[in-house]
């Protein structure tokens, strides 16, 4: 059967007497396969700390439903590696949960959102850049387009309108001093403060 050494008791023997609430067998079963049990839960769980804390919760495990072991079904061994194997992968998904938790929440608690009234204002003031750059002539708007929002350089600007610097230089500021008393005109800017 399923002897450990010689003068020793099955496991099977051990987990009947288990299930019986017998410590002596208990102590038994624990000194015979404990080992190949931390074994394979090592090997599962590659943490030596919570690898221990496993296997203590699979000889509870066992302390508790040695009366579940059906001989007919399979070897103890089996049985019992089974149970820790089960018990090793619960605890790794556990521990991946808990680190998606813990990233979500310090996601969540260094995102500051901002205020309603700040959005609201952000929004309106987008609205009305739209609306200004619009009242721009297309050569100031595309002008502007480039260097703001392409982040061309003045150089940069001139060449992708096939004009001299200069030339792309006053459209800039020509075209940001009519988006200046527009904005004004819309309350935002230098008058509006």
């Amino acid at each position: 059967m399923h002897k450990a050494g010689p003068g020793t008791e099955t496991l099977s023997d051990l987990l009947f007497r288990v299930a019986e609430g017998d410590q002596s067998a208990f102590a038994g079963l624990y000194e015979q396969i404990s080992r190949r049990v931390h074994g394979l839960v090592v090997r599962v769980v590659r943490n030596h700390a919570i690898s221990a804390e496993v296997v203590q919760e699979v000889f509870l495990m066992l302390w508790v439903s040695a009366d579940r072991y059906k001989a007919e079904l399979g070897s103890p061994e089996a049985w019992i590696f089974t149970l820790a194997h089960r018990r090793a992968v619960d605890r790794v998904r556990s521990e991946q949960r808990s680190v998606a938790r813990d990233a979500q929440y310090a996601q969540k608690e260094y995102f500051v959102q901002e205020p309603v009234d700040e959005r609201v204002h952000h929004t309106l003031m987008s609205e009305s850049v739209k609306r200004c750059l619009s009242s721009l002539t297309d050569l100031q708007a595309e002008a502007i387009r480039l260097a703001y929002y392409g982040g061309l350089t003045y150089t940069e600007v001139a060449e992708a309108l096939q004009v001299k610097v200069p030339t792309a230089k006053s459209r800039i500021q020509s075209g940001l001093a009519c988006l200046r008393n527009a904005m004004e005109a819309d309350g935002y800017g230098a008058r509006s403060r």
